[in-house]
């Protein structure tokens, strides 16, 4: 059964967000519960947790100050109400980034990536030879909104669209640019979750909304935006298409 430190300083915050995780993930047993970064600090000690929810502005010492002297296989979720501290969440290991107040769809995302980043257990005690390394797709990137330089999860992300020299990275709220080419960003997008459509275009699978087919022709509606993508005739054999 995994286990999990949850340290907030806001006592709504913290009820909010243990009651959301009995809900979403009823398997993991909250083994303790901080109110400052000094608990926090003890309870690691103590418990060695496989997962820690950070709140990184905490009275005596913060979550960034928090996870640098965590036990290393505990892995880091950071919430805060603000977006300015993503870099430093990322360089020390997150797995997540949440924003307040608490989001159960992007709390729910977060948990799948911890669930897919937990060891299996072993199904037998021989010992056996080690699986390769599973591939490290991106879980975030750094994008141009204007003059501000923004971290986005790809799981909000919509579509990747090519724009001139730079890639259209678009989401229901906003769009922001980066500069990679679409070719070798799909070779760092998990294919489970995005597949590519055209030569210039990438699709989030979750945010599909229907596929079209007209004449031989396919298009691709997608959630929270009007834009419609078609499927050039060379991606229409793609498994995703077949049955469409």
């Amino acid at each position: 059964m995994p286990t999990a430190l949850i340290a907030e300083d806001e006592p709504l915050l913290l009820n909010e967000l243990r009651a959301a995780l009995y809900d979403l993930w009823p398997e993991l047993e909250i083994v303790a519960e901080a109110g400052d970064g000094a608990a926090a600090l003890a309870a690691l000690r103590t418990h060695a947790p496989d997962v820690a929810f950070l709140d990184i502005s905490m009275p005596k010492a913060s979550g960034l100050e928090v996870a640098r002297v965590k036990p290393a296989h505990t892995a880091l979720v950071f919430l805060t109400a603000y977006g300015q501290h993503a870099l430093d969440a990322f360089e020390v290991g997150a797995v997540d980034y949440l924003l307040k107040p608490l989001d159960r769809g992007r709390l729910l995302a977060a948990i799948g990536r911890l669930q897919a980043r937990a060891p299996a257990a072993a199904a037998a005690p021989a010992p056996a030879p080690a699986p390769a390394p599973a591939p490290r797709y991106l879980s975030w990137i750094q994008a141009s909104v204007g003059t501000v330089l923004r971290v986005i999860t790809v799981d909000e992300v919509v579509f990747f669209q090519s724009d001139a020299k730079y890639t259209r990275v678009v989401t229901p709220q906003l769009e922001a640019l980066i500069r990679m080419p679409i070719k070798d960003l799909m070779a760092q997008l998990d294919p489970e979750e995005f597949v590519q459509v055209s030569r210039g275009a990438i699709v989030n699978r979750r945010r599909i909304e229907a596929v079209h087919r007209r004449e031989g022709q396919m298009q691709v509606y997608v959630k929270g935006r009007a834009e419609v993508l078609a499927v050039s005739s060379g991606y229409q054999g793609q498994a995703a298409f077949r049955q469409m």
